[in-house]
């Protein structure tokens, strides 16, 4: 018996589920080895049918009422953070961080978390995903925990990478001194784990 291929809008749909943020078309290609076309017919068709909103630069998963649905708690893994100067502009930070590739690492997204926005990139390899937020005056990169097994190695240079440009996008916003910074070793204990949603 022949097993048909799952159709490219469950598979959207799970991805945006598991990402759980606004997730931009190329980082949807990117995670689905999509033809740019087709995915742009099931986006189209997916908002059609009220199950997906485009929102914020990206697209976002909708439940059956229309709203975005809450997202289950995953860990994360500290990899490195930075102090932030006092009176650093969280958002401008950020905003600078969006929608760029660093190195090995391709823009995918903005991620929900418990305490506010993720910035998502994937690896070019697609072996897994780097996220970088802020929360107070402290910039954070993580992997996510399911994607640090073997290729651990791998996920924390991708995240080292990526903070190397996050303290160049604060330096660039401010004349003063970026605070040391603290890296984690990945093999950490859990008590460094973070809850966000997936």
């Amino acid at each position: 018996m022949l097993v048909e291929p799952e159709r490219l809008d469950e598979r959207i749909l799970r991805t945006l589920q598991g990402l759980h943020g606004s997730i931009a078309f190329n980082g949807l290609r990117r995670e689905l080895g999509a033809h740019p076309e087709s995915l742009s017919r099931a986006l189209r068709r997916l908002e059609r049918e009220g199950r997906i909103e485009r929102a914020d630069g990206g697209y976002r998963l909708l439940d059956s009422t229309g709203l975005v649905p809450r997202a289950e708690a995953r860990q994360l893994r500290p990899i490195a953070q930075v102090g932030l100067p006092p009176g650093t502009a969280s958002r401008a930070i950020l905003a600078r961080l969006t929608g760029h590739w660093f190195g090995t690492l391709r823009w995918v997204g903005v991620v929900d978390g418990p305490q506010g926005p993720l910035l998502a990139w994937a690896r070019r390899d697609g072996t897994g995903h780097v996220l970088l937020g802020i929360e107070r005056g402290v910039l954070r990169v993580f992997v996510p925990m399911e994607e640090g097994g073997a290729d651990l190695g791998d996920a924390e240079e991708a995240a080292y990478d990526l903070l190397l440009h996050a303290v160049e996008a604060v330096r660039a916003g401010t004349s003063l001194r970026v605070a040391p910074v603290a890296l984690f070793a990945a093999r950490s204990s859990a008590p460094g784990l973070v809850g966000v949603p997936n």
